[in-house]
């Protein structure tokens, strides 16, 4: 696909979750919540910055720079999902901005770097975020209890499996699939002209 219609399908796909009915029943489903939080990370910004990359190409991305995009979303994404901070975002919707713009500039970090470094960083980049995608989604999903429920209130276990769920199908999948992208552009043989 060409970068315009890789940046108009990402912005169409940001604007429909923040604009759509998601932000208005982050409130009260876990689950609604995760669904923005993965149409945003998971489908939006990575094909937002598949057409950003596009017309980057060239440019040279320092090594170290895999690393830091890795860590600043690790540190991002797991902050948000504290029990304290999850349940601002759902009664404060000035919070919810913050976070979602937050997790909007975090993935648009990990996939620019990821898209326009060397294609091996940029799989070991993805692989480490999917790696703790999954390992977030895996621990709403298989808790023993409902992480949220004494901030959130009673009976939102099922909820909280489901949003865990969400999170391990799309992140978990969409990051892993870029990664092994990225990997078969190192693995594909030189063909000479």
């Amino acid at each position: 696909m060409t970068a315009p219609v890789l940046i108009n399908a990402g912005l169409a796909v940001l604007v429909l979750a923040w604009a759509g009915p998601l932000p208005g029943l982050v409130r009260g489903s876990f689950a609604a919540h995760m669904a923005l939080h993965m149409a945003v990370v998971g489908i939006g910004v990575p094909l937002l910055a598949a057409g950003l990359a596009q017309r980057l190409r060239g440019v040279r991305v320092p090594r170290v720079y895999p690393l830091v995009a890795s860590m600043v979303d690790f540190a991002v994404i797991w902050v948000w999902h504290a029990p304290a901070l999850h349940t601002a975002t759902r009664v404060n919707p000035m919070i919810l901005t913050l976070e979602q713009a937050s997790f909007a500039a975090a993935a648009l970090l990990v996939w620019l770097v990821a898209l326009t470094g060397p294609p091996l960083a940029g799989a070991l980049e993805l692989f480490f975020t999917s790696m703790h995608m999954v390992l977030l989604g895996a621990l709403m999903t298989l808790a023993p209890r409902d992480l949220y429920a004494l901030i959130c209130g009673p009976g939102t276990f099922a909820n909280q499996q489901l949003g865990g769920a969400i999170m391990l199908a799309i992140g978990g999948v969409v990051y892993l699939g870029g990664g092994l992208m990225l990997v078969r552009q190192v693995l594909r043989p030189v063909v000479p002209a």
